[in-house]
């Protein structure tokens, strides 16, 4: 089983507590609703080190991941650019988001999320800033932080017309394939997913469905969508969408959805879908873990399920990943029943 570590050696009892309180809290309580949560997950960023930038769901410091040189040096001069621009115009709402988008692709969720608690202080209606700080604080397992934020986002959308959002790491074919109230819907029902109530993520889902416009944005949320069916049981509703899905939908970016998706169809094996783990795992193959340990899960086979979500743990350069966030949320939410 996967260690908990410490910040100092092993993290005492009360501390071990005092997280896994705060995971289950957010997980069994209604959206925005639980001062304790907020209270706990207060005193946990005060008492962190630094450098730190989370503590996961199973008590592990979490420290910025290690980035290529090359890729570095690229994140570095676009964030050089952000500060310029933010220097020539530092109220300006889009330097603000764009200051917060490269501070956070450096790895620094927290000063990402403080940019945008200032920008909303300056900007309280723009739905963008609090879609951006959801997502950091999904990054940095703040689940009901980030319940909150996006709620308010969708709320600040509602009946206005959709926006495409510009990619801050534009994929091959430099096309965005997401929209702004695609991210609020993904994010937010990512979040309650993660908690593991499966309703109000379907919920979510249903409304990410709606606003999902571009091929790579079907696939992506038809993956989630499928998942929480099943685990909700609603298999017809569930095999219709995966009905839905056709191996020649021409995607971007979703091509390890898409292939979990045709997994799940029984269009592809497993070992069609094994990638690299531990030290040498990417994205995508963090991202196929989890959905391989979900197909165990929907097959019966528990522990193998288990096992390749410890898998995924082994390795620490992808944990603000998806994939590595769900399965934390899998293994604390199995350690705590």
């Amino acid at each position: 089983m996967h260690n908990i570590k410490s910040w100092e050696g092993m993290l005492d009892l009360t501390k071990v507590a005092t997280i896994s309180l705060a995971f289950v809290v957010a997980a069994c309580s209604p959206p925005g609703s639980s001062r304790v949560t907020q209270d706990v997950e207060s005193s946990l960023v005060q008492s962190m080190p630094s450098g730190v930038e989370a503590i996961s769901f199973l008590g592990d410091t979490l420290t910025p991941p290690l980035q290529p040189d090359d890729v570095r040096a690229v994140y570095m001069e676009r964030y050089e650019e952000a500060e310029r621009a933010l220097d020539v115009a530092p109220a300006n709402v889009d330097s603000l988001i764009w200051m917060g988008r490269r501070t956070a692709y450096l790895g620094r969720y927290r000063d990402a999320i403080d940019i945008y608690s200032e920008a909303i202080g300056l900007h309280p209606e723009d739905a963008r800033l609090y879609r951006h700080r959801g997502h950091r604080h999904l990054s940095v397992r703040e689940l009901d932080k980030a319940i909150a934020d996006l709620e308010r986002a969708a709320e600040l959308t509602e009946g206005r017309m959709d926006e495409v959002e510009p990619d801050g790491l534009p994929n091959a074919m430099n096309i965005p394939t997401s929209t702004l109230q695609f991210n609020i819907w993904y994010h937010l029902a990512l979040a309650h997913y993660v908690a593991g109530d499966f309703e109000a993520a379907l919920d979510a889902q249903r409304n990410c469905l709606k606003v999902s416009v571009h091929p790579d944005s079907v696939v992506a949320t038809s993956y989630w969508m499928y998942m929480t069916m099943r685990r909700l049981g609603l298999e017809d509703e569930a095999q219709e969408l995966l009905d839905s899905i056709d191996a020649g939908i021409e995607i971007i970016e979703s091509v390890a959805y898409l292939d979990l998706l045709l997994l799940f169809k029984g269009e592809r094996s497993l070992g069609d879908l094994i990638g690299p783990s531990g030290d040498a795992a990417t994205l995508q193959s963090t991202t196929t873990s989890y959905g391989l340990g979900v197909w165990h899960l929907l097959n019966g086979r528990l522990d193998d399920a288990h096992g390749v979500w410890e898998s995924i743990l082994e390795g620490r350069n992808q944990w603000s990943a998806f994939g590595y966030i769900s399965a934390e949320g899998e293994l604390a939410r199995s350690a705590v029943r």
